[in-house]
């Protein structure tokens, strides 16, 4: 992991297109802005973690054998 210190109103990009920028300071919480085209995704971690959750529900229901018949 790269970990990197930054100032309010500094930023770091990623792969030319994306950048993120600490917006504010305050107390033990930092805002981050991200910029990024509209095809990559941004997530918080814990919705990124619903998601996947969601993703692998609705694999594992569509997997299983029907039980109707």
């Amino acid at each position: 992991m790269l970990v990197l210190s930054r100032k309010k109103n500094e930023s770091i990009v990623i792969n030319n297109d994306i950048t993120i920028v600490v917006v504010e300071i305050r107390g033990d919480k930092v805002r981050l802005g991200v910029e990024a085209p509209k095809e990559v995704p941004v997530h918080r971690r814990e919705v990124y973690d619903a998601i996947l959750r969601n993703e692998s529900q609705e694999k594992a229901g569509a997997d299983s054998p029907s039980t109707e018949g």
